[in-house]
């Protein structure tokens, strides 16, 4: 048995690989993101940065929006950061996101500054 959208998860996973093993850790998100997007085009991977949602609250559209860091194969959803280690309330953002936008598998990948941390959520 294989699991859900394996093949786009170990791609993605890769390049975040690459990137932490070319910058290493304790950089900026921003920079980590930059990068990403380079190795996403490199590789033809389709994707959107910074991806605006509207979110609907009993059928009305609320004023604030969120915006994904990335949307990759126009359904995962990829945060990134570049902190210590991950806690709890980084997993619960990523979920949110994937409620909102429907999405079925999200990617939290952390470019901590020893080693690349990521987690695999699936709704």
């Amino acid at each position: 048995m294989s699991l859900y959208k394996q093949d786009e998860y170990y791609r993605i996973i890769g390049l975040c690989m690459e990137v932490h093993n070319e910058l290493g850790g304790g950089l900026l998100e921003v920079v980590y993101k930059e990068a990403l997007e380079i190795e996403f085009r490199n590789n033809n991977i389709p994707f959107e940065r910074e991806k605006e949602f509207v979110i609907i609250y009993k059928g009305q559209k609320l004023q604030k929006k969120f915006y994904a860091d990335f949307v990759v194969y126009d359904e995962i959803i990829l945060e990134v950061k570049a902190i210590k280690s991950l806690v709890d309330d980084n997993i619960s953002q990523t979920l949110n996101y994937m409620n909102i936008t429907k999405s079925g598998l999200g990617i939290l990948a952390n470019f901590s500054p020893k080693t690349l941390q990521h987690k695999r959520i699936v709704l």
